[in-house]
């Protein structure tokens, strides 16, 4: 009884796995061209994950390009330059010696002569040195200007070095930044043309003060030597 009945299952199993007449055969399931075919796919989208990749990373490129390349939109220039115009103005308000070496060489050689010939007369000797000592007040009421005027832009200067600085700070690229330096370095070098100037302006007034004093001394010598005479009224004869 068991050997019939195991038999019938096996003879129903063959039946039922052997393809019926007149019925299409099932599908075949192919693993291995499956999993190629898997595999490319993942290749597939693994190089378009990389082109994408490529493309964002030159986004990014670009984009940092274009703010390197942005400008600074605030220039400092015209403030710096009106600074130094104006000490330059106060420098050409000169009643005494002139700075300009040609127009120099001219008033000194009238104002502070070697020699005094017979022609002037003692009132016109007294007349230039009261000339020259105007001229010297002159000279150190111009330093004592051009000092008020520097301390004047430094103040000025302190607000517009704290804007540059936060400008540089806050520059979103390279040109931004360098051009933010080049202003602090322009604001920089204003400040030493302004010291510079001032010294010539200092100096100038020493030199002037010390040359009047010299020509006072020569006026004394020639006012005391026409005073005299050649002394022979003073003589026995």
């Amino acid at each position: 009884m068991k050997r019939t009945s195991l038999a019938a299952i096996v003879a129903a199993s063959l039946a039922i796995a052997a393809p019926q007449a007149g019925h299409a055969a099932w599908p075949v399931f192919d693993a291995t061209n499956y999993g190629q075919n898997v595999l490319q796919a993942a290749r597939a989208l693994e190089q378009i994950n990389n082109q994408i990749q490529q493309l964002q990373n030159q986004a990014v490129m670009l984009q940092n390009m274009a703010k390197n390349l942005q400008r600074l939109d605030f220039s400092s220039l015209g403030q710096l330059q009106g600074a130094l115009n104006r000490i330059d103005g106060l420098m050409m308000q000169v009643d005494g010696l002139s700075f300009d070496l040609t127009q120099l060489e001219g008033q000194w050689r009238q104002q502070y002569p070697s020699s005094y010939d017979a022609t002037v007369s003692t009132s016109d000797i007294a007349t230039a040195a009261r000339e020259r000592w105007q001229s010297a007040m002159n000279a150190f009421r111009q330093t004592m200007r051009v000092q008020s005027q520097i301390v004047e832009n430094v103040r000025a200067d302190e607000g517009l070095l704290t804007d540059l600085v936060n400008r540089s700070q806050g520059a979103v690229g390279a040109l931004q930044a360098q051009q933010a330096a080049n202003q602090l370095i322009a604001l920089s070098a204003k400040q030493q043309m302004q010291i510079q100037t001032l010294m010539a302006a200092h100096y100038r007034s020493e030199a002037e003060d010390a040359a009047r004093k010299a020509q006072a001394e020569e006026a004394a010598r020639e006012t005391t030597r026409r005073f005299l005479g050649s002394g022979s009224a003073y003589s026995g004869n």
